[in-house]
């Protein structure tokens, strides 16, 4: 067989729309790579080939003898065998030259053929390897210097586009140039031939059960859809899409590739030399999620080979750089309250992974659902999440239909958030606050905001609803031990809110720039848990900023800036605590919804302290006794606590407390603060 016999003659005019000229099928590029070795080889004795030699001579065949390797390829390229469908495609996008064609060819030829590994590791002995190099590369074409000419072949392997794009990779580039060997990365290679392949570091679309079955509200998918169609006429563009809910987020790219009839390829890799070709010839969207703190920046590493549109994924700080435009950034807000209640409907029916399942027509369960979406604030993927969480606590207490103890149960699993706070999981009843009347009705009034939040400036005015902010930011303010840690305790309760107080030994840092992130990272999980962060003496982080006479000043003024500004964007529950307002900064005033102010109590007030203390059956104090306690001495609920559990030892199981209990806990908590046991009272030995 010759060239004549397969190609047209090279005067013949061949256009891209006239009829196959081919008398058969046409040889693949592969086969092409092959029989140029096969030429290559004849130097060589066929028998001391040994098991290769039947192998050679078919290769021979393949194509017969050929005049111009340029010609023959060039025929090749532009009437495909159908085997090479994706790569001349690849080919004719990257602009690949002659020599990368054959080059990577070879590549693939040897992750295929043992029997090609072994000839090429003969032909290149004594440098031995199965892999093309340079030099035999050389060799083979050395007679077509359109192919591959001495002065372009180096040039056209080390900067050509297959170069640069990881189609080719060097193995040994510690090693003599001709002796350098080249290999197609294999997910390339496998994709190049039409198989599918997995890229190390790459999560492809839905990966679990919960992913595979959530979805997102119809607001969201309906925006998901027109930035596919955005996206898609663009070709090249970049979306950000920000959530600091990483299931809504991955869910909305997930969304958007399907909009685009593609699937969203999760880059989680360092390793992206050639990730850009198999990105294009698997058809992917490469999206990119990033994990930022404050002030930091990260820019997109290039996908060379890829040229369709990018996705990045962050929370609700730092910027994302693409290198080829502006991204347009996409914000998940948080769904509507009838989207909430369907979603929570949906998320709490019995077997939600069933296709077909209707929602759960419980009344109880409705009415629950209700609830749920018009009190809180939750994103869809918290929803989901509280969901599933809430029926598997449903299972183990043998109920098919999670109910609100189940939802609070499950509202206590917040992840990475404990290692950043600490989980106050003690109610509070209504009858352990111990406050005055006109403090008790601030509290309840605070209950009404929070409660409100979602809708509390609907039917105001423009200049009341343009900058509002859902969140709620309230201080308790007081001397030590009046009740403003309780009282944050009796909050939560009453909204059945987990309650975090802030842990400030792992939130602060040494280290410039980790306090802030830190903060960040406990605010965006608390905001997407929807929790209250109890900041207890708030001013050690919201304390004035000072004047700047060294680093630490700079960087310690930093740090409240970041807080003021981040907290007046915060959209959930904030309790701050502190012994004095004078210590905070002004700015930090107006931020602030309600300020509390915890007072010392009085005689009547230290009465009812010591009854809810004492209880009704632990105690033998009369009537007078008890308010002779409460008249004389001065101390705060948190001492008069103390003083009863002291008060509990000395009385032991034996028998109830008694006066002369409650003065030995009295004596001890006055020895604390350094003063005498008021009223002339002695402390009986015991």
């Amino acid at each position: 067989m010759n060239r004549a016999s397969v190609f047209p003659p090279p005067d013949a005019s061949v256009g891209v729309e006239d009829e196959p000229f081919y008398t058969h099928e046409p040889p693949t590029l592969r086969e092409l790579a092959l029989s140029a070795v096969a030429h290559a080889a004849g130097a060589l004795e066929v028998g001391s080939l040994g098991p290769e030699s039947q192998q050679l001579h078919r290769w021979r065949e393949a194509v017969g003898t050929v005049d111009s390797w340029s010609l023959v390829l060039q025929s090749a390229i532009d009437r495909p065998h159908p085997g090479d469908q994706i790569f001349g495609t690849v080919g004719r996008q990257l602009r690949l030259s002659p020599i990368e064609i054959l080059a990577v060819a070879l590549a693939m030829g040897v992750e295929k053929d043992l029997l090609l590994g072994r000839l090429l590791a003969r032909l290149q002995a004594p440098i031995g390897g199965a892999r093309p190099t340079v030099g035999l590369l050389q060799s083979i074409f050395a007679n077509d210097p359109e192919i591959a000419h001495p002065d372009r072949l180096v040039a056209d392997l080390v900067d050509g586009p297959a170069g640069k794009c990881g189609l080719l990779v060097w193995v040994n580039e510690a090693a003599p140039l001709p002796e350098r060997s080249l290999l197609s990365p294999l997910p390339i290679a496998l994709a190049l031939s039409g198989q599918p392949s997995q890229w190390p570091g790459i999560r492809l679309g839905r990966a679990s059960v919960l992913d595979t079955h959530f979805r997102l509200p119809p607001s969201m998918s309906a925006l998901a859809l027109a930035h596919a169609r955005t996206l898609a006429a663009q070709a090249s563009g970049g979306l950000l899409i920000r959530s600091d809910c990483d299931l809504e987020a991955r869910t909305a790219a997930n969304e958007l590739a399907e909009g685009l009839e593609q699937t969203a390829a999760f880059i989680e890799t360092d390793r992206i030399t050639g990730l850009g070709v198999w990105l294009t010839l698997r058809r992917l969207l490469p999206v990119f999620p990033c994990e930022l703190a404050p002030g930091e920046r990260r820019r997109l590493a290039p996908l060379p080979g890829y040229t369709g549109p990018l996705i990045a994924l962050a929370g609700t700080d730092g910027s994302v750089e693409f290198e080829r435009s502006s991204p347009v950034v996409w914000t998940l807000g948080i769904p509507g309250a009838a989207e909430r209640t369907q979603l929570w409907r949906e998320s709490l029916q019995s077997d939600p992974t069933a296709s077909d399942a209707p929602p759960d027509t419980d009344p109880a369960s409705a009415q629950l659902s209700q609830e749920l979406g018009a009190q809180h604030r939750h994103g869809a993927g918290r929803i989901a999440q509280l969901g599933a969480m809430a029926r598997r606590e449903a299972s183990l207490h043998s109920r098919t239909t999670p109910t609100a103890a189940d939802i609070a149960a499950a509202a206590w699993s917040n992840d990475g958030l404990e290692t950043l706070a600490e989980p106050i999981r003690v109610a509070v009843p209504d009858a352990a606050l111990v406050v005055p009347d006109p403090l008790r009705r601030e509290m309840r009034l605070l209950i009404e905001r929070c409660r409100a939040r979602d809708r509390l400036a609907d039917q105001l005015g423009a200049s009341a609803q343009v900058r509002y902010r859902p969140g709620v930011r309230a201080l308790f303010v007081g001397p030590s031990g009046c009740g403003k840690t309780l009282a944050a305790g009796w909050l939560a309760t009453q909204l059945q809110l987990p309650l975090y107080r802030v842990d400030l030994a792992n939130v602060t840092s040494k280290y410039i720039g980790e306090t802030e992130k830190n903060l960040a990272r406990l605010l965006a999980r608390a905001e997407q848990a929807e929790v209250i962060l109890l900041f207890d003496e708030a001013d050690s982080l919201f304390g004035k900023r000072t004047e700047i006479r060294d680093s630490n000043d700079r960087f310690a003024n930093a740090q409240t800036n970041y807080l003021l500004q981040r907290l007046e964007t915060y959209e959930g529950l904030v309790v701050l605590t502190s012994n004095s307002k004078a210590r905070f900064d002004a700015a930090f005033a107006r931020r602030l919804d309600v300020v509390l102010e915890f007072t010392l109590p009085t005689p009547e007030e230290r009465r009812a302290l010591w009854q809810a203390h004492l209880g009704g059956e632990a105690s033998d104090l009369t009537v007078a006794e008890l308010n002779q306690l409460a008249a004389q001495s001065d101390l705060a609920g948190g001492h008069i606590r103390n003083a009863v559990l002291t008060a509990a030892l000395h009385a032991g199981r034996s028998r109830k407390i008694r006066l002369a209990d409650c003065l030995a806990g009295l004596a001890s908590e006055y020895g604390k603060i350094g003063r005498q046991l008021p009223g002339g009272w002695q402390v009986p030995p015991t």
